[in-house]
């Protein structure tokens, strides 16, 4: 009877701690704060892009005021905007595909430990990573081989990355060997063994891949302006914004803001490219919290095993 009674206080749990507590109220309060900081520029811009500049009256904006939507009607009349977005689109979704074809198929070769030069060839992608030959010789290399005002500059450039191949050749060595043993007693060759068995394996190291491809294009304008800023049809989403942000709206935009409207409804060039914000980062903000978890899996990748 005494043991049982001893245990069932043991068993209750402990009241907390008064330095317990604080703690808590001070993480909760702090995160608050932090929270804050980051989302109000969110909230700021997007509350400006659906306001009429006349009628803010107050610098911290929460809610739109004067609502309207002129701002996004104005963008998506305007033909260059409206390709801005099918072009980064279009590199999103193609480049990061084709980069993991090249990356993953890679990997698995430089994964085989009987790989002819295999060492040398680990070496060599390794020195990549940290010695490039330059903004110059990179640019003349490009347009040698005729992919300044191309799409395909989007593309071909970023299909063999070292960092994708050094992640999905670790996550690769980690698997049995018997998986890709077994088909190819079965009769299949080691083409038929990646994609059959190793690739979809690699499933969760892929999607890290993917994504981080993805962002990485989405967010590009870098190389837009370097290969393709005289061609107004390979204009990428980011490109259009930093150009907005320059203050050098395109005129076919300027026009279609003054075109036929009133004093009262015109709409600011403020607004256009708070407008502009919004529609380049709403996607990223749409799909980041469902993959999320990828980023996670694809940072531990490698982290247990050298």
């Amino acid at each position: 009877m005494v043991l049982s009674n001893r245990k069932k206080r043991n068993g209750v749990r402990q009241p907390r701690t008064v330095g317990g507590v604080l703690f808590d109220v001070f993480n909760s309060l702090l995160m608050l704060i932090i929270f804050v900081i980051m989302f109000y520029p969110f909230l700021y811009v997007f509350s400006y892009s659906f306001s009429t500049p006349s009628q803010i009256t107050n610098p911290l904006l929460l809610l739109p005021q004067g609502f309207n939507i002129r701002a996004y009607t104005t963008l998506f009349s305007d033909a260059d905007f409206f390709q801005s977005i099918l072009v980064s689109v279009a590199r999103t979704i193609l480049g990061p595909l084709l980069m993991l074809l090249v990356c993953g198929m890679g990997a698995y070769a430089l994964s085989k430990r009987d790989l002819i030069f295999g060492k040398f060839l680990r070496m060599m992608i390794f020195f990549t990573m940290y010695f490039s030959a330059g903004v110059i010789p990179t640019y003349l290399l490009i347009k040698d081989l005729g992919l300044t005002r191309s799409f395909w500059v989007y593309i071909l450039p970023n299909l063999a990355n070292a960092y994708n191949v050094v992640l999905l050749r670790t996550y690769v060595e980690s698997l049995p060997h018997e998986l890709d043993e077994a088909v190819q007693i079965d009769g299949g060759n080691e083409l038929q063994a990646y994609f059959k068995v190793i690739f979809h394996v690699c499933l969760p190291v892929n999607a890290a891949v993917v994504l981080f491809s993805a962002i990485t294009h989405w967010n590009s304008y870098i190389d837009t302006q370097f290969y393709n800023s005289m061609s107004t049809e390979l204009y990428t989403l980011q490109y259009y914004l930093y150009q907005s942000l320059q203050a050098n709206v395109s005129q076919s935009l300027e026009e279609a803001v003054a075109r036929g409207a009133s004093a009262s409804s015109r709409v600011s060039t403020q607004t256009l490219k708070m407008a502009i914000t919004v529609i380049t980062v709403f996607p990223i903000m749409c799909l980041y919290p469902f993959i999320s978890r990828y980023f996670v899996s694809g940072l531990l990748v490698g982290s247990v095993k050298a």
